[in-house]
């Protein structure tokens, strides 16, 4: 599997709050692996995952119906237990994305997800993973979730995150991509493991 390396992306101009995203995005991964405490570690790493998060918005290209309008907002979905709190709300306050206001929301249940563009699906869900991603075929959605077995992105589900030893590494089921209209940039493939859907 693909360590992810930040050092690896080249700074792109994006918004005007953080104008190199992934400069952010590496000086994130920095402050998580050079934190002493123990204790402090998991949100330092919930931190990482959000700010991928909001990379994957500007390297991954969405379908043109996949919007109502030319006004309609980049929507970033987290389904479960929140593990980011403020920090993903702060992190897109004011930002675009492919020149869309980028809005996070949050919801209980799959039923409840319309209108979104990218969801986390979170550990609190990990035992509805099948049944989510079945509900979610078809859409043009980019879903993320974490490591389970065999794994959120051989389930069907198109990124993955999994920890080792400290590192996140990436995991894109590039199948269930294209199946969703979905074009994930090379540079983002670079850094990832391709995964096959489960048989």
């Amino acid at each position: 599997m693909a360590v992810f390396r930040p050092s690896s992306l080249r700074r792109t101009r994006f918004g005007a709050k953080h104008c190199f995203p992934l400069w952010l995005l590496a000086a994130a991964w920095c402050f998580v692996a050079a934190t002493p405490s123990q204790a402090q570690a998991p949100a330092r790493e919930n931190q990482v995952k959000a700010t991928l998060l909001f990379n994957f918005c500007h390297f991954v290209e969405w379908p043109a119906h996949a919007f109502a309008n030319d006004s309609t907002p980049f929507v970033i979905g987290i389904l479960g237990r929140d593990p980011f709190g403020r920090f993903i709300d702060d992190l897109v306050k004011g930002e675009k994305t492919h020149g869309r206001p980028i809005e996070v929301r949050r919801f209980r249940r799959v039923e409840e997800v319309t209108d979104v563009h990218l969801l986390y699906v979170g550990p609190s869900e990990q035992g509805r993973v099948r049944g989510i991603i079945a509900a979610l075929k078809g859409r043009p959605l980019l879903s993320v979730g974490e490591a389970s077995e065999p794994g959120f992105a051989r389930f069907g589900g198109i990124v993955e995150f999994t920890t080792d030893r400290g590192n996140i590494k990436l995991r894109i089921n590039l199948d269930e991509a294209r199946n969703a209209g979905l074009v994930v940039s090379a540079k983002l493939l670079q850094l990832s493991e391709v995964a096959r859907p489960q048989n």
